[in-house]
């Protein structure tokens, strides 16, 4: 059976704003490899919208070579995006989801293939309360935001998590593994 990895990024207090963070070429690398390691992301439409970036850099590439090698890593792998008011997407490697979430997922997992990934916090959120998820994967920069957009709002239940692992960054990101205790 497939993985569920959800992966995000956030601020030490909490805020789960893509751009809050402050990715360096180490974190870059990170989740370039953990894109090639999965086969599927799973977008809502916020994060698909702000994914669609890395579609600049492809066309335009950086002068920072992690920069670029997460683009093309974004590029392909498939991506499946849940959305009530996007009628269609335009990047090659997207489609939209026509069946509830619960319903794809599960299917997902049944498949053959790598880990599918999650990056986007609404849906995190859902597959914690669906208890589809079957590991989180917390990257929290040494970043004070301010401002709150909190990560577990909305969560019905108490999950406990068990901690697998720890990955420190140079630049002071840490990532913590966990798996909920079903």
């Amino acid at each position: 059976m497939r993985k569920v990895i959800a992966a995000i990024n956030m601020t030490l207090d909490g805020s789960c704003d893509h751009t809050a963070g402050i990715p360096d070429e180490e974190v870059h690398q990170h989740y370039t490899d953990l894109l090639n390691s999965a086969d599927t992301i799973l977008y809502g439409r916020i994060t698909y919208h702000l994914m669609e970036f890395w579609r600049t850099i492809l066309e335009n590439p950086s002068d920072k070579k992690s920069m670029n090698d997460f683009a093309v890593a974004i590029d392909k792998i498939p991506k499946i995006v849940f959305s009530h008011t996007l009628k269609d997407v335009d990047w090659d490697s997207a489609r939209l989801s026509n069946q509830a979430i619960e319903e794809e997922v599960s299917a997902l997992k049944q498949q053959s293939g790598k880990d599918i990934l999650v990056g986007s916090r609404s849906l995190i959120i859902q597959l914690m309360n669906l208890n589809l998820l079957d590991e989180l994967q917390l990257c929290i920069y040494p970043v004070i935001a301010g401002t709150s957009l909190p990560l577990f709002e909305n969560i019905k239940d108490r999950t406990l998590l068990k901690l697998l692992k720890t990955k420190i960054f140079d630049g002071g990101a840490v990532i913590f593994y966990y798996e909920p205790l079903k």
